[in-house]
């Protein structure tokens, strides 16, 4: 499934020729077990914001973001079709690193840095049309939450409804946090209704 940009108005323009800049990016390379591939999606009409660590290596592969078992959970989690969640002027998918970071010994190695404090300041600044933010993992929350940011992630989460409506901090859905999601049931009982109605006001136009 290909991310599709609904482009309205030329105002669109600099956030285009700055989507440019960042696919284009080369900032790490020394650091990249392979060639840069930065992946993301925004329109200046997306109505939902997520922010996830970094592509993994399927994802890197394909240049799809979300295009594996992690993003087949978030779909179900949002209540979404692949059609509409790859429809940048609903979604925005902004990763905390853009490029797959590469393989550590307990997984993916963590986002590399050098991206949000180069681009995403700037990205940001032009998606005015968001109502809803998702911060998946721990990075995201850190990045998006600031002081707010527990102790730990779980600790975090727990917390998730002190954060307002806008604003909705999730773990990550990779197959590696399945035991995570059985000690927690309480997410799926409680923040996965909440995030489903969110999503469907959002996208139908409403606000929250």
């Amino acid at each position: 499934m290909a991310v599709t940009t609904k482009r309205t108005s030329k105002h669109d323009t600099s956030l285009d020729t700055l989507l440019h800049d960042i696919r284009a990016c080369t900032l790490c390379a020394p650091m990249l077990p392979h060639a840069p591939r930065p992946v993301l999606a925004a329109s200046t009409r997306s109505r939902i914001l997520i922010i996830g660590q970094a592509p993994g290596a399927r994802v890197h592969a394909s240049g799809v973001p979300w295009s594996d078992a992690s993003g087949a959970r978030l779909r179900t989690w949002l209540g979404v079709d692949d059609t509409t969640f790859y429809d940048a002027s609903r979604f925005a998918i902004v990763p905390m690193g853009f490029c797959f970071p590469g393989r550590g010994a307990s997984g993916d190695l963590p986002p590399r840095p050098e991206c949000a404090s180069r681009w995403h300041r700037e990205l940001l600044a032009r998606m005015r049309s968001v109502k809803l933010t998702l911060l998946i993992g721990q990075y995201a929350q850190r990045f998006g939450l600031g002081d707010a940011f527990g102790p730990t992630s779980t600790e975090t989460l727990v917390r998730w409804a002190e954060f307002g409506p806008h604003v909705m901090p999730l773990p990550h859905p990779s197959p590696r946090n399945v035991a995570w999601f059985k000690r927690n049931p309480w997410f799926e009982g409680e923040v996965l209704p909440t995030l489903r109605a969110h999503v469907a006001t959002v996208l139908a136009g409403g606000e929250l």
